[in-house]
This record gives C-alpha cells, structure tokens and sequence, in this order.
C-alpha cells in the first residue's frame, strides 16, 4: 500500500510570528496544509492570505480552549454561549473544561461560527480539525465528534480523524492508546454517515527526550521517523513559529515551534521524505481519493 502524508500547520493565526512561519512554508513547499484559529487576534491576516492564495489547502482549526495564561481568547459565536466560557469569559483553559461544561448545542453552533468567520472574507475552507483535541472526548466525559460530522458534512469538508491508527509516542500507556482507537474507530462510521472524508493515521512526535535538548537532536530524531511512516493516509502536525518577543513572551515552550519550522523550512526535509517513499499530499487530495 502506498504512504500518502498531509503535513498540516496547526494554530495558523494565532499570533504574527505563527503566520509568517506559515506563509514562509506554504510558498516553499515545507508543509501541506494549514489550519486557522479563527478566535485569534491574527486570524484575518491568516484569512486574507488563505483568500489569495486558493492554491493553498488551508483550513479552519475549531478551537475551543484558550490555554495560554498571557494571552487568551473568547468564542466567535454573537450569542452569549456561556457553557463555552470560563469564569472570565475566555473560553475554558483545558479539555476537560469543555467536556464538563460545554453544551451540544453551543458547540455545534460555535462551530459553524468559527467557519462563517473565515467565510464572510470571501474565502473557502478545504477542511477542519480541532484545537488540543477538546472535542474527541479524550477525558472520558463528553465526545463531541458527532455534531463536528454533522458540520463538516453540511460543508464537504474533511476532518482530522484517525480511523485506523493514532500514532503518539507522548502516550505512556499502551491501554490509553487503545482506549482512544476504540473511540475514534467507533465515531468512524459517524463521519461515513455524514460524507466525511477522514485520516487512516494520525501521527504525532514527541518531546520527551533528548529531542528536546537541541535543535540538532530534534532535526535527526524527526528525519528518523519518517522511516517508519504506516501505509494509508496519515497526517502529522506541527506549529511552526518564527523566533520573536511576541512567541516567547507567549510561551516558555517556543523553542519547538522556532525548531519545527527551521526543521519543515529546510529543502532538505522534504528531500528526505520523498527518499522514503512517502508521496505529499493535501486535505483537497483527501477529499477527491476518499470521494463518496
């Protein structure tokens, strides 16, 4: 079976610094796709871009939490939507605040909302995924996959959903990988219901080891990866950034971001993918192999 990879751009808009990254990697091929947080103060320069450059498969990046304690961010919605709010009117800070308080109703309807946004620029979305994982339901207390099918299905667009395997070196317990398939396996054949095209893998690098420690570390712990690449369609995520005051007094973990698009920006990467065998794709190339 052929490896088809989608390298995806997460939290496109979330500041400047996250866009230029995008755009520089966009232009040079370094990445696939790319995916808005329409709730940031720099979505509509990300929208914008995305607008003039239809070429791009860039997509709308559902978010409903708000995790940074330096710079937050509220719902989309005009409604007061209070179940998607914290006690400060952000949107809650973590995923089990969005599983123990969030309504269906103000979530589908949040959805839609964040799409709209980036609609009424003129501009159309080729897909979506979400923001930290806040709707799969991963604490164990409230999935809201279904009502992001039924929305993505209204819109034919593809959704972040790994049917077959998720792949994630971050997860200690083999039984919480299992416990996350069996959940993602079963919200499969919602998304066939709904006309959703989605992901066979969903891979994801981890930080915990030397990786961390240097870029040089990092660089060839991710080139290895791509050795093992499964079959089938897969996905991995970075969030690029450039290195500025406005990430790292965001954050005291923007290394990793500065490290991913250093890593994603070098020509040599892709290179090396290819020498892999894996063929680079996007959400739009999703949609048309996986057509209903």
């Amino acid at each position: 079976m052929d490896k088809y990879l989608i390298i995806n751009a997460d939290d496109f808009g979330m500041c400047h610094a996250a866009n230029v990254a995008t755009f520089d990697l966009l232009e040079k091929g370094g990445i696939t796709s790319a995916t808005i947080m329409t709730p940031c103060g720099w979505a509509p320069e990300a929208i914008r871009y995305a607008k003039a450059h239809p070429e791009f498969a860039i997509g709308v990046h559902i978010t409903f939490t708000s995790e940074w304690s330096k710079y937050r961010w509220r719902p989309v919605s005009a409604s007061a939507c209070p179940s998607l709010r914290d006690e400060y009117g952000y949107m809650h800070s973590d995923c089990i605040g969005v599983e123990k308080n969030a309504t269906e109703e103000e979530v589908e309807a949040e959805m839609i909302a964040q799409i709209e946004f980036a609609r009424s620029f003129g501009f159309e979305p080729s897909h979506c995924d979400n923001h930290m994982g806040s709707i799969y339901g991963l604490c164990g207390v409230h999935c809201f996959l279904p009502q992001m099918f039924k929305v993505c299905g209204k819109y034919g667009y593809p959704f972040r959903l790994p049917a077959v395997n998720y792949h994630s070196e971050s997860a200690a317990e083999p039984e919480v990988q299992k416990a996350v398939m069996t959940l993602m396996q079963s919200m499969k054949n919602i998304a066939d219901q709904n006309h959703v095209a989605v992901l066979d893998h969903l891979w994801e690098h981890s930080w915990k080891g030397p990786q961390s420690e240097s870029y040089e570390n990092f660089r060839d712990y991710m080139l290895e990866r791509f050795h093992n690449c499964p079959d089938g369609f897969v996905e991995t995520y970075i969030h690029p950034s450039a290195d500025c005051d406005e990430l790292n007094n965001t954050t005291s973990l923007g290394f990793r971001r500065i490290w991913e698009y250093r890593l994603f920006a070098d020509p040599a990467t892709r290179k090396h993918i290819e020498a892999c065998g894996i063929q680079l794709i996007d959400y739009r190339d999703l949609k048309r192999m996986r057509s209903f």
